[in-house]
């Protein structure tokens, strides 16, 4: 007898059931249909297809070689593959479900019987040698096992997905950790000429206070104002040390030591095209994750419901018994047997139908979050969008406001080396000066930053039209 076809008879019959439980279909969740932005009424941009290392917009070598380190070496990506490697690994064994096992037995026995028993029998010596192939197979005819793959597979692809999320987030905190240090240096380089004018200004003050031109109330005033930029120095030096360490620790490389670098000369990002469709909100590893995950809870319903059904298997064995090794393989020593099963729950104290009802609360729960993972994607690239249209809209304000303030200060220098103002109207015109270097400083580092938000918003990045026709 050749098992093969009704093995593939089996089979075949397995996959022509039916499938109970829900069809998955994309639930609709009703959003506009491009971002909110008034300058963008009327036009429309196609979506863009998405550039994975979207940090070399920035075209900043020392950002490209954190991130590669950053993307080889960080523990929260290792853990993201090693969640990978056991979905997929998952999905095997789940997809091995829907075909026979076969296991190879082997037998081989020597007895001989005892005759000083009560009731004496004659001795005997017995040989049994048996090899068989048996198999045991579960007949999916109600799709139990077809909806546990498609539960797996969904549940791989959520576990991809994720992984994309985890690389997504720490490039975003890598990238904007380096700017915030960029920043810091910056803000050090200013805070530094601060303390030297404030210096100067000591110094000036200390001689006029000398030649009886100055009171001690300006010098304090002086010493003061000294100290503040000593002490914001300070503070400034310790918040860098602190993003250093950081980037260490996201990058794997614990022994990090980055020179000074300059905020100013990194370039801002292509800007986005106005009115861009709120579709490009597909693309988000987040989401999905999230729908894949309501892929898997949908199909788990199928799972619970094919359980109230009966479940069909069918055994078999096929191989050779002899008492002799020669005649094992032969016609005569031929052994088999098909078997078949049924079992059908009747009396389970309401415990399948809960799991059926508990299944369904899970695909309402995934749908739930689904959604709630759109609005809050839609909801973000908004944000985004304001923030870089705003501070790009700034900058121009803050660099004019430093200029002021920097002419404000020369001229009350002049006045008060002259002994036309107190030097109260010099030490506000310091302190003016350096509040606005620093807004454009930080401002600056808003910038980026929210160009950074808005490329995570969008699930990668984006090119522009120019850059595109160049490719």
């Amino acid at each position: 007898m050749n098992p093969r076809p009704l093995l593939c008879a089996l089979t075949a019959l397995a996959l022509a059931g039916c499938m109970v439980g829900p069809d998955y279909e994309r639930p609709q969740t009703p959003l506009p249909a491009k971002f909110p932005d008034d300058s963008a009424a009327g036009t429309t941009a196609a979506a863009a297809p998405i550039q994975a290392d979207w940090w070399t917009l920035y075209h900043d070598p020392t950002l490209d070689s954190l991130l590669a380190s950053a993307l080889s070496d960080n523990l929260d990506v290792v853990f993201a593959v090693a969640r990978i490697e056991e979905a997929d690994a998952d999905l095997r064994e789940a997809n091995a479900s829907l075909f026979p096992e076969v296991d190879l037995g082997a037998v081989g026995a020597r007895s001989r019987s005892s005759g000083a028993v009560t009731t004496p029998v004659p001795i005997s010596v017995s040989t049994d040698f048996r090899v068989a192939l048996s198999t045991s197979f579960e007949i999916d005819f109600w799709g139990r096992l077809r909806r546990m793959v498609e539960s797996a597979r969904a549940q791989a692809l959520a576990t991809h997905y994720a992984k994309d999320v985890v690389t997504l987030s720490l490039a975003g905190l890598t990238t904007q950790t380096y700017f915030s240090l960029r920043s810091l240096d910056a803000q050090i380089t200013a805070t530094r000429e601060t303390l030297a004018s404030r210096e100067d200004y000591l110094g000036i003050v200390r001689r006029r206070v000398d030649s009886g031109l100055a009171s001690d109330l300006d010098l304090n005033q002086a010493q003061g104002a000294r100290s503040d930029a000593a002490a914001l120095l300070k503070d400034l030096v310790r918040q860098r040390a602190l993003a250093e360490h950081l980037l260490g620790t996201l990058t794997g490389r614990l022994d990090l030591s980055l020179p000074a670098g300059d905020l100013a000369q990194l370039p801002m990002p292509p800007i986005p095209p106005a009115g861009l469709p709120s579709s490009l909100l597909e693309r988000r590893p987040d989401i999905r994750a999230a729908e894949e995950n309501l892929v898997a809870a949908n199909a788990q319903i199928g799972v619970a419901k094919a359980a109230l059904f009966p479940r069909i298997s069918l055994t078999g064995l096929f191989g050779g018994e002899s008492q002799d090794l020669s005649t094992l393989v032969t016609s005569g020593g031929r052994i088999w047997s098909i078997g078949f099963g049924l079992a059908l729950p009747i009396f389970t104290a309401g415990r399948l139908n809960a799991e059926v009802v508990a299944a369904t609360a899970r695909q309402k729960q995934a749908l739930a979050t689904y959604q709630k993972s759109i609005q809050t994607g839609f909801r973000e690239v908004a944000d985004a969008l304001v923030n870089v249209a705003q501070t790009s809209a700034t900058e121009s304000d803050l660099k004019e406001s430093v200029d002021a303030a920097r002419n404000a200060l020369r001229l009350a220098t002049r006045r008060y080396e002259a002994g036309y103002s107190a030097y109260l109207d010099a030490l506000d015109a310091q302190r003016s000066l350096n509040l606005t270097q620093l807004a454009l400083i930080r401002n600056r580092q808003a910038q980026l930053s929210a160009s950074v938000d808005l490329i995570k918003a969008l699930g990668g990045g984006w090119q522009d039209e120019q850059h595109r026709a160049q490719q």
